[in-house]
This record gives C-alpha cells, structure tokens and sequence, in this order.
C-alpha cells in the first residue's frame, strides 16, 4: 500500500501549526511491512532548506492560466525522518521565507498541478492520495474533473480537515487558474458565491477525516459557513485522533531539557526544569506555575489573558509564565503585565522550540481556554511531561482530557472561555497543586496515558482499506 500526503506544512522543514506536527509524524508510524507512506510539501526560503542538501530528481513547467512557471522536484540527499519527503520547487512562487501569505491561491494553487503533473509521469500510480487542509484541496476536484488527470480518477483521494476556520476562498474570476475540466460540473467548486478549496475538496473526496470525534460532531454545528455540507456529507466523514511522536515527546531522552527524567524520577526531574525556567524568567519555584504555549488569537482565548491574569496575580498564590505570539494588543498588554507583577509573571513573545520543550517538562498547569481547538497537541505533550492540563472542554481537548472530579480523572475542564470560568480552573489547580500527594500522583499517572501515533496511524490504515473494499 503507498500513500502519498500532499502538505503545506511538515515538521520540522515548515510549521506554522499543528498541521505540520501531524504530517511530520503520521507518515513514519504508518510506515511498516505492509504501508509506505510520503511526504509531498513546498520548497521554502527557511532554515532546513538553507542546512540540508538536494537532489534535483524531476524538471519540468507547469501552467498556472495562461502563465508557465518552471519547477523542479527535490528530494534530501540523506533521509533524516523516517518517511520519503519530497519537495516542490517553484522559485517564483514558493520559494519564500514565510509559508503563508496573501498570494496563496496561486501559490498552492501551482504546488498542487507540480505535484499532479510529476505523479503522471510516475511508472506507478499511488494507492491512497491524502490532503490536509484547504492549500491542497483542490486536488481531490483536479484528479476528479481535469481532463489532464482523468488517468488519475480510480485513486482514492482522503481530505483531513485540520482547522476549518480557514478555507483558501478565492474569486470565480480565477477559475482559469485550475486545469480544464467539464465547466458544467463548476458547481462543485462553489461554496458562498466563491471558490471554495476546503468545501471542494469536501465534496470530492472519496473519505474526509478531522483530527478528532468530538470536532467532527462541532463541525457539523460550527464550520464557519459549511456546516450543510459537513452534514450532507456526513456519510463519508469521520474523526480520528491525533496522536504526537513518542520519540520526539519523550521526557527521558528529550535533549532540550536541563534535567531528563521518568515516571519514577518526575518529581525530581519536573523541579530541576522548573527552577531553570524560574531562574531564567525571575519567578518564585515554591509557587504552582501555569503556562500557556501557543498563538495568541482569538480561538485560543487569548484576548482574555491580561484580564486573567491580573484576576490571577493579584492573589499571589500563583506564577505565570507565557509562550507565544500573535494579536499584536495583546502582545502588548502581556508585556505591559511585567511590570507590575515582577517575581510571578513573565512572557516570551515569540517562539522558540527548546523553551517550549523545557516549560512543558517545568510548568506544573498547562492553560489551554480554547474556543476552537480541533484536537490539540499541547494537552497531550502535557501529559507527556507530568504536567496537568487546564482545559476547555472542547473539539480534542474534550476527547482527551478528563476532569479530577469525574472517574479516572486526571485534568481540569471548564465549559466556557469566560475569565472567570479560567480563573476558577486556576484556582482549582492551586488546590490540587497545594495537595502535594494527590498532585504527585497524578504527575506519575499521566506520564503513562498512552496518545502516540501508533494507535492513529493504524486508524487511518484501517480507513484506506475501507474505501479499496467499496472499489
């Protein structure tokens, strides 16, 4: 069985988001005896592409309307990820330092006929085609309706829905741009009056996941504009969890940490990591430290954090530490915060890799008050690390964490992104963090709850070999 995931992003060559998480990790747990799975992404401006070297392997032009771009296919000269990556090469259009920007539909519009163009010159045809997201969503239309494809058409193309927030829309005016296909069947392109990648892709695809079950039910209440379709569709659409990298995640033998440790050693291991995090950022270790990692946007609750924290702060029982960027208001008021609560809160606006690695290992509550959260990631790194999540029961969150209160519990869930639905759930962890064996304990305890990629990889497996039965 070979599948090829088709991508705007995959770590760690190109990550904005979880997006690239996903599909740096998904395609090496499905690679076994029976499954080979690679990658197809840009070839971008950035740092991996400036440190590694590669073979040119495919040289050609492809024609975006009336306009030809030359491109060529790369591959790493030494295998570095445990999957096959391939890259697209289009120096006028793709070559960039940013991954995305206000020129996207021609873009990924040209990524995705380069990628179609060079797989019709293969010997062999893919088993399985899978998209991620709206940048290549037009593939599944393309293999379905272009004429230059219709070799392609018996090829199972899945659509996995990471964020349907953003859905690549762009004027009918632009429909020159795809390659010619039967107008009459425009229709299917059409969501809200313009074209609509996502929706498109939606409609012609033969499977389409999210990245978790309880997102897939949300999306059918809420998608931004396409929750008729989501639901005409429902038939063929399904949620599967994500999963992160065991290897990569692995508290043991992460090498960004300052101390490495296990179920055994975490106490010791987690209080090393804090104290270099509060020496680094002037914080008090004897108080419970929550932290947020991640972007400061509107869907992660992040406009509520000043008030928040003030809220927080002013009872002095607790530290705060913040990791991210985004809203530029909100950076500032964050900053502003500083000033006033010097000893208990910090911020690092931006990001950087190892921090993030040394705060899920050092922090004792991870704060994610998500208002969409499809299935996140940072929940389950978290637990990973022995760190208790603080969570809006929401999309993934809901599906992966459970609330002390409950049976087997393990986190802290709140219903609604209020500042004083957060700053309860805070003040629950201070108790629970001033219970030192109950929290010990469930440190220990969530270490082992078990959310690799192995059983998601097998899930997607178990998808593809669904739709071959039907064929």
């Amino acid at each position: 069985m070979n599948v090829v995931h088709i991508s705007a992003e995959c770590y760690p060559v190109a990550k904005v988001g979880g997006l690239a998480d996903v599909v740096g990790a998904l395609p090496k747990y499905q690679n076994n005896a029976t499954v080979s799975s690679q990658v197809i992404m840009p070839f971008y401006n950035n740092k991996f592409t400036k440190t590694n070297t590669f073979n040119t392997i495919y040289k050609s032009e492809l024609s975006l309307g009336d306009t030809s771009f030359p491109f060529k296919i790369l591959s790493l000269k030494e295998p570095l990820l445990g999957f096959d990556l391939f890259f697209v090469d289009v120096p006028e259009l793709l070559f960039k330092e940013y991954v995305y920007s206000n020129d996207d539909t021609e873009r990924f519009l040209a990524f995705q006929i380069a990628v179609l163009d060079w797989m019709l010159t293969w010997d062999k045809h893919p088993d399985y085609i899978h998209c991620h997201d709206h940048h290549t969503g037009l593939t599944p239309f393309m293999l379905q309706e272009s004429f230059k494809y219709e070799s392609f058409r018996k090829i199972p193309t899945i659509l996995t829905i990471h964020n349907a927030q953003y859905q690549g829309w762009f004027s009918h005016k632009k429909v020159n741009l795809i390659p010619a296909f039967n107008f009459e069947n425009v229709g299917l392109l059409d969501w809200g009056n313009n074209i609509n990648p996502l929706a498109a892709a939606i409609k012609c695809a033969w499977k389409v996941t999210t990245v978790s079950p309880s997102y897939m039910e949300e999306l059918k209440q809420s998608a931004n504009g396409l929750e008729d379709l989501l639901n005409h569709e429902s038939a063929k659409c399904s949620g599967i969890l994500n999963g992160i990298d065991w290897n990569v995640w692995n508290p043991e033998t992460d090498n960004y940490l300052i101390s490495n440790y296990n179920t055994k050693t975490v106490v010791s291991g987690k209080k090393e990591n804090k104290k270099h995090l509060c020496d680094t950022f002037n914080l008090d270790p004897n108080k419970p430290l929550f932290a947020f990692i991640g972007r400061l946007v509107g869907e992660k609750g992040s406009d509520l954090f000043p008030e928040t924290f003030k809220e927080t702060l002013e009872k002095g029982d607790a530290s705060i530490l913040l990791l991210g960027s985004g809203h530029d208001e909100v950076e500032i008021q964050l900053e502003a915060l500083k000033k006033d609560y010097k000893g208990t809160y910090n911020a690092f606006i931006g990001y950087d890799e190892a921090l993030s690695h040394i705060i899920y290992a050092g922090a004792d509550f991870l704060l994610m008050p998500s208002r969409v959260e499809p299935c996140g990631l940072n929940q389950m790194y978290a637990l990973r690390y022995g760190t208790i999540p603080i969570v809006r029961s929401i999309g993934g969150l809901k599906d992966t964490v459970i609330d002390i209160s409950e049976k087997n519990g393990f986190g802290i869930c709140h219903k609604d992104v209020t500042i004083s639905d957060i700053t309860n759930a805070i003040n629950r962890g201070v108790s629970l963090y001033n219970n030192n064996n109950t929290y010990k304990k469930l440190s220990e305890q969530i270490m082992e709850i078990n959310h690799s990629w192995n059983a998601s990889a097998k899930e997607y497996v178990k998808l593809y070999k669904s739709i071959k039965l039907k064929i």
